[in-house]
Formats: C-alpha cells, structure tokens, sequence
C-alpha cells in the first residue's frame, strides 16, 4: 500500500517520554514534526509506570504511618485499604498529568499527529497507515516492553506486569514477584505496607546493579516490613494452583502465592519496524548508537529505553535534548552517561550517579578517595527518626566522580551531586554551599566538608601558620 504521501523535517516514531520531548521542542523550533504513535498518548512513563507505582507508593505510605507513630507520642488506629479508592487515587494522578502530553496540546504546538505505528521502506521513508512519510531526520522512541522470561509452564498461568498490575480489581493476598530489581521491589514494599504478604524471589542479587552496601540498606528495610526475600533463587517451573499460582526453585522448594508480577526487566520495543530496510542494525540492548545518539543509518537516530543506555524516563527526556541539538543546528553534541543519575523509590530511597566505589576503584585505584557520611549525624533526620542511611562520596583529584546515597529523600538529594558531575564542580564549591538548617540537604554539604577536615584539621602546617597570624593580629 502507498497512499497519501507526506514531506516533513522531522519524523518521531513514539510518543513516551523521550519522543515528546523530541516533538514539542523541534516544532516549537519552527520544524515540520510529524509524530507516530499508534498506544497511548504519554507512553509507558504516564500510563504504566512512574506515574501510576509512585502513585501506588504514596498510598502505602499512608497506610504504613500508624507503624512506629508511637515514637512520635502518636497513637494511630491501623489503616483500611479501600482498593476502589486507591484504583481512583491512580487513575486520578494520571489524568492531571494527561493533558501535558495529550494529542491535543501537541497538534496546538504546530506537530501532526498520527495515531498509526510505522514501518521503514527505505533509510528515509517510513509507512504510517495510509501515509508514505519521507523525512530529513527520524528520531526512533518506541520505548521498551516487559521482558517475559522463558520459563517452563509460565504461558499455562495468569501473570501480571507493570502494563496490567494497575487492572487489579481487589488487593493480592499474597503477591510473588519474580525479579529483584527497581520495579519489583518498589512493588513488593508498596503492596506489602497495603497490606498483601509479599514473596520476591530473584535468581542473582538484589538491587545487583548498585553498591552492594547500599543495596543492603534498601533489603534490610524491606525484611523490616515483613517482605520475604529470596535471593540466589532461580525459578524452574510454573505452575496454576486452585488459588493461584506456584514458583517451583532450583533448590526444590515450591513457592505459592495469589498472584505473579513478572518484574525480571524490559526489551525494546523495534517490533514491526523493518529496520532492515533502513540499514539500522540493533543489539541485545536496542538500537546501535554512537555518542551523539546516531545510528547506523545517519539520518535516523534513537532516544530513551530504545537507545540501549539505560530504562528512565529523565535519561529519554536528556537524550531528546542530545537529538534536537544534532537534527535542528547540526551541533556536535553527546552523550554523558556519568552525569545521569538513577534513583530507586523505596523506602529508604536509593540513588546513585556517576561510579560506585567498585567501580571507582577499579578506574583510580590508590588514587581514589571515599567520604561516608551516614544520616544519624544530620539534625533533620534524628528529628524524623529517618537516621537509616548514608552518603558515600568517591572523590579524584578534588572532584566528584560518583555518590551513592540509602536514606530518606535520596532521590532528591541526588541532584546537587548529578549538577556537580555535569559542571565539572570541585568538592570545595559544594562545600562552600549554605543549606538552610535543619534540612537533609545538609548531609551534601556535611560530606563535602568531611573532605577537606583532615586536610585542615590534622596538617601542621595549617596550625603553625594559624598561630603564627594569631600572633601577628592586633
């Protein structure tokens, strides 16, 4: 089929997080934009993930709030979850943020929007239902979908994903998640403070991608909340019970529970798009790319979880920036990697940006310093009873090259180290900061410092010189 033909400067297959961003600053740039999605408006971000688990995660913290309140001098009555108020409470979170990305506000923006998936017919044609649409550039955004493991009987039962968790229609009795990442265990302490036993069963480690010390800050918070972790645990079979379903484990145990989250991570998603036609070549991680977010096609580059450089919603939004550079002024921008941070949503939070320890370690080795500034120091925290935690700093030569942070409201403190690392800032600017007090932004600022007390404190120089003005003073 050929149909109507369309000529445009800029073609956007995808209409997530990355790919709106892509759209509404290059039309607003005064580009011809057409915009392909063929789902939802907003993409998985708004409408499976970040918006709707952090939505379920705010829930659960109302819930949990009786819990310990007797510290405080307060005595809560336990909670009552109702579900169809909860179910509305998320719903209700992404309706508010809808508009924003609507089909809508986009076409006001001066973009053409078709509600079509598209297939490449040559490096710079791509079919979009009865259209034939040749572009200058084409900026690849499809995101990413669950990765489903090929586990024995799995196809014999009902699971659940992050795209049909938010269709249940009462609360699990006892939810098994497979997969012991980000998503799943920021679910597994979500429907455990709602009240649901918990059961997370993951073939490696935990959290197996950040700082295993910090890591075991978020685990042992989790244990805390009665979530049953099993780690080192691979899962051989599948199986439907009457009431359910059943995890059979290499070490012959068999796991039961009401209901099955299959949080074991993501694939792009280049279903459909015949990229062969367009010289695109792809990987086990998505679609190849240089540093400035080309591929191998140089009219058509990626952006997002589709890129193969990470699975966040921020991280599509900074690649999005790197592409409207490149496709509108031809500038020579690239990618950082060391600069994005990622964050973790339970409770303690955990974020990171940059290089762990282990990592810095392995790039620096002797030359590496590392800071460790644990919560129960900071007055904020001793004053919310949130002293679980800590910062570790990994400093070269005078510069941040990587933070790690376990503790309340990590995600956010995270940012003053993710402008440090993009600003090429020394760990004196920061510790030159004012934070007002009492605030947990102080732990940055108390870190940063923590650099510099030995160097001051403990060097005879500095002291001799310091009496010797004192002597020198009227």
């Amino acid at each position: 089929m050929t149909g109507h033909r369309m000529e445009t400067d800029l073609l956007v297959i995808g209409a997530g997080s990355g790919g709106l961003s892509v759209a509404a600053g290059a039309a607003q740039m005064g580009a011809r934009v057409v915009l392909l999605e063929r789902g939802l408006m907003g993409g998985d971000c708004l409408n499976f993930g970040c918006v709707p688990s952090k939505a379920l995660i705010a829930a659960a913290d109302r819930a949990h709030a009786p819990v310990g309140a007797d510290m405080f001098g307060v005595i809560l009555p336990p909670a009552r979850i109702d579900w169809a108020g909860l179910r509305a409470h998320i719903r209700d979170s992404i309706a508010r943020i809808e508009p924003m990305d609507s089909q809508e506000r986009f076409e006001g923006l001066g973009v053409t929007v078709l509600r079509h998936s598209g297939r490449f017919l040559s490096p710079d044609e791509v079919q979009a239902g009865p259209h034939v649409i040749r572009a200058r550039r084409i900026v690849l955004a499809t995101g990413s979908k669950p990765l489903i493991p090929p586990l024995p009987g799995l196809e014999t039962v009902p699971y659940l994903t992050n795209e049909t968790l938010w269709d249940l229609d009462r609360l699990p009795e006892h939810l098994l998640i497979l997969g012991g990442g980000p998503i799943g265990l920021e679910m597994a302490q979500a429907f455990r403070r709602l009240g649901s036993r918990v059961t997370v069963v993951e073939a490696k480690r935990a959290l197996a991608r950040e700082d295993g010390e910090m890591a075991a800050v978020v685990l042992d918070a989790l244990r805390g909340d009665g979530v049953t972790l099993l780690e080192g645990q691979a899962v051989t079979e599948v199986s439907a019970q009457d009431d359910g379903v059943a995890l059979r484990l290499a070490d012959g145990r068999q796991v039961a529970g009401s209901h099955l989250l299959v949080a074991t991570g993501r694939r792009p998603a280049l279903e459909g798009l015949d990229l062969d036609r367009a010289g695109i070549e792809t990987g086990p991680q998505g679609i190849r790319t240089d540093a400035r977010l080309r591929s191998t096609n140089r009219r058509v580059y990626a952006v997002g979880d589709v890129a193969g450089q990470g699975q966040f919603t921020h991280l599509a939004g900074y690649h999005a920036g790197i592409v409207l550079r490149a496709v509108l002024f031809g500038l020579p921008a690239r990618v950082r990697p060391d600069i994005v941070p990622r964050a973790t949503y339970t409770r303690p939070e955990l974020a990171q940006v940059g290089l762990t320890e282990a990592q810095a370690r392995l790039r620096y080795g002797t030359a590496l310093e590392v800071i460790r500034e644990p919560l129960h120091h900071n007055d904020r925290a001793i004053a919310g009873r949130q002293t679980t935690g800590l910062l570790k700093l990994m400093v070269h030569r005078g510069r941040p090259v990587g933070v790690s942070i376990a503790g309340a409201q990590a995600g956010e403190l995270i940012g003053l180290w993710a402008l440090a690392l993009s600003a090429r800032l020394k760990i004196g600017q920061v510790a030159g900061m004012v934070a007002p007090y009492p605030t947990l932004t102080e732990l940055n600022k108390r870190a940063a410092g923590t650099y510099f007390a030995p160097r001051l404190f403990q060097s005879r120089v500095v002291k001799s010189a310091t009496r010797l003005v004192q002597r020198m003073l009227p």
